[in-house]
């Protein structure tokens, strides 16, 4: 043995790795991901449903981003006091699609319009969805 230490050019040298490149959210380009049309309708009507009190958040969790989740909980929870305090009951609205207008601003974005009609209202919902992880997510949301 030997208590020399080995030449400095024997030496190994780490490297440093950026763990975002490895761990965050990988982008997808829209070429590699289904049609959103579908998606998007669905969404939409799910999204009214959430509002209405007829249908758990959870179940669209899987195509939220983590911001559009807790804003859309947060809107549930005070759909949720103002039906308390009127004394109403969830109710499914019924709502059909009317029209949608759906956009391709870059490779990996989906911007999209839906019109629903209710029977006693009609609402726009503008969804922004963009493709992370081999699949569309809903990164900005908006219930007009």
């Amino acid at each position: 043995m030997s208590a020399v230490p080995p030449p400095t050019s024997a030496r190994r040298h780490l490297a440093v790795v950026r763990t975002d490149e490895y761990f965050d959210r990988q982008l997808t380009p829209r070429s590699e991901l289904p049609d959103p049309s579908m998606l998007v309708e669905n969404l939409a009507t799910g999204v009214v449903e959430v509002l209405g009190g007829v249908r758990d958040l959870e179940q669209l969790g899987r195509w939220l981003s983590e911001g559009v989740y807790r804003h859309l909980l947060r809107r549930s929870v005070i759909a949720a006091r103002g039906r308390a305090v009127r004394g109403q009951m969830p109710a499914r609205p019924g709502a059909a699609v009317a029209a949608k207008r759906i956009t391709f601003p870059a490779s990996n974005v989906v911007e999209a319009t839906v019109l629903l009609h209710g029977v006693t209202r009609t609402r726009a919902v503008a969804i922004r969805l963009e493709g992370m992880d081999n699949r569309w997510r809903a990164t900005a949301l908006a219930v007009l």
